[in-house]
C-alpha cells in the first residue's frame, strides 16, 4: 500500500518484517530489551527503591520464562546488526506525535512557569506532590491487586484455560511448553511489568514537575479539553504505532512482542503496550502523563481496567466481558494469530438501521466507535473472518 493511499501509515524507510510471535533466535535480542527495561526502572525510580526493586526483580523473572516456554539459542542481537533500524524506530515514534501531546506538554510546561514566577502565593506544591504521589500508589496497588484476583481465578480453573487454549492457534505453545501454570505466571508477570513501566514517565512528571492548589482546577478541565481533542486523532496514531509495532524489524521484538507473547487474558492488559513500548507511548503519544494529577489518575486508572477487561480472551474465566462486546470488537483476532486488524478494530456504530449516531457532539468520536472502517480501507479487512468466528464458538460454548 503506497503513500497516496494511506497518508503515511505504511510508509517504511527500511526493510520490513511482519512478525507476530517470538522465536528462540529472538533470545539476545530479547535479553537486551530486558536491559534496557531495567535502565529504564532504575532511573525513572530511583525516588522509590522498593518500586525499583520490584521492577528488577519481575524484568529477573521474564528473562527465565522465555527459554522455559519457547527454548533458548544465543546469536549476534539484530540491535547490532541492524543499529540504523533503531533509529528509524525513533523517528518514526517522533513523526506519529499528533498536535495534543504537544499541547499538554506546553500546558504543563506554563504551570510550571506560573509557580514560579509566583513564589509568595499559597501554592502548597509539597502538600500537591504528596497527593499526587498517593494517586499514583493508589492507582498502582488497586489495578495490581486486580490483576491479582485474576490470577486467582485462571489459576483456580487452570485445566479450562487449558482445554480452551488447546482449540486455537496457542495449542502449539501449550505443546512446547506444557506447564499451564507457567504460562499463566508468565502473563501476570508480564502485565505487572509492563504496568509500571508504562507508569514511569507519570512518577518522572510527579517527582519533578511541581502542582499548585490555585492552578490545579483550571488546569484540570484544560486537561479534559486536550483529551477529548486528542481522541479525534487517537485512531490513527494507534493504528500507525501498532502497524509499526508488527512491521518495523525491530519494533516487535524490542518494544510490542511481550504483548503477545503470554496468553491473551486479562492478566496482559495494560493500554495494549509491550514494556518499553509503553514508556515510549507516554513519552511521544499519549499525554495522559502530563495531565493535572487528578485528571492523569482518572484516565490511567480507567485506561488499563478497561484494556485488563478488553483482553480476557479466555471465555469462561474472571473478568468475562458480556457477548454483545464480542460482537463489535475485533481485537480478539489479532490475539489468536492474525496480524489485522492492527486499529482499535470497533464497529459500534453504522451497522445497524439509519446508519451512524446522530449526537452533535461526537464522543467518543466516531473515528474510535468505527475504527474498523481503517483496516477494512487499507487492509481489505472483512468482519466475519473465521478466527472471529471460532472466537465466538468458544464464547457461546464457555460463557454462562
Amino acid at each position: 500500500m503506497d503513500d497516496v493511499n494511506d497518508h503515511g501509515l505504511h510508509r517504511l524507510y527500511g526493510a520490513a518484517g511482519r512478525r507476530i510471535a517470538y522465536r528462540k533466535s529472538d533470545y539476545a535480542d530479547y535479553l537486551l530489551m530486558l536491559a534496557i527495561s531495567a535502565l529504564v526502572l532504575g532511573v525513572s525510580y530511583q525516588a522509590s527503591p522498593w518500586l525499583m526493586g520490584a521492577g528488577l526483580v519481575l524484568c529477573a523473572l521474564m528473562a527465565v520464562s522465555f527459554p522455559l516456554r519457547h527454548g533458548a539459542t544465543l546469536a549476534m542481537p539484530e540491535l547490532f546488526r541492524q543499529p540504523v533500524a533503531a533509529l528509524y524506530s525513533l523517528l518514526y515514534k517522533v513523526q506519529n506525535i499528533k498536535p495534543m501531546f504537544w499541547v499538554a506538554a506546553l500546558l504543563l510546561a506554563a504551570d510550571q512557569l506560573f509557580i514560579r514566577a509566583t513564589p509568595g502565593w499559597p501554592h502548597h506544591s509539597a502538600l500537591m506532590g504528596n497527593i499526587a504521589l498517593g494517586l499514583f500508589l493508589v492507582h498502582l496497588a488497586l489495578l495490581s491487586l486486580y490483576r491479582t484476583v485474576i490470577l486467582a481465578a485462571h489459576l483456580q480453573r487452570r485445566a479450562l484455560v487449558r482445554e480452551i487454549l488447546q482449540q486455537t492457534v496457542w495449542k502449539s505453545a501449550l505443546e512446547r511448553q506444557p506447564n499451564v501454570v507457567l504460562h499463566i505466571v508468565h502473563a501476570y508477570v508480564t502485565g505487572l511489568l509492563t504496568h509500571l513501566i508504562l507508569l514511569a514517565p507519570w512518577f518522572l512528571v510527579i517527582t519533578h514537575a511541581r502542582f499548585s492548589v490555585i492552578s490545579v482546577a483550571v488546569t484540570s478541565v484544560v486537561c479534559v479539553l486536550i483529551h477529548a481533542f486528542h481522541l479525534r486523532t487517537y485512531s490513527d496514531w494507534y493504528y500507525r504505532d501498532h502497524w509499526l509495532a508488527h512491521n518495523a524489524p525491530l519494533d516487535f521484538v524490542y518494544l510490542h512482542g511481550t504483548h503477545h507473547d503470554a496468553i491473551p487474558c486479562g492478566l496482559i492488559g495494560v493500554s495494549g503496550n509491550g514494556l518499553l513500548e509503553g514508556f515510549l507511548r507516554s513519552l511521544g503519544g499519549n499525554p495522559t502523563s502530563l495531565y493535572s494529577p487528578p485528571i492523569a489518575f482518572l484516565l490511567h486508572t480507567v485506561e488499563v481496567l478497561q484494556d485488563i477487561r478488553m483482553h480476557q480472551y479466555i471465555p469462561g474465566i474472571y473478568p468475562q466481558l458480556p457477548r454483545q462486546f464480542h460482537d463489535v470488537a475485533q481485537h480478539s483476532t489479532h490475539h489468536f494469530g492474525r496480524l489485522e486488524p492492527y486499529g482499535i478494530g470497533l464497529r459500534m456504530t453504522g451497522a445497524g438501521e439509519g446508519g451512524g449516531r446522530k449526537n452533535w457532539l461526537d464522543f467518543p468520536p466516531e473515528s474510535i466507535m468505527n475504527s474498523i472502517a481503517i483496516d477494512e480501507r487499507l487492509n481489505g479487512f472483512e468482519w466475519d473472518n473465521p478466527r472471529y468466528k471460532k472466537f465466538l464458538e468458544l464464547v457461546d460454548k464457555y460463557q454462562k
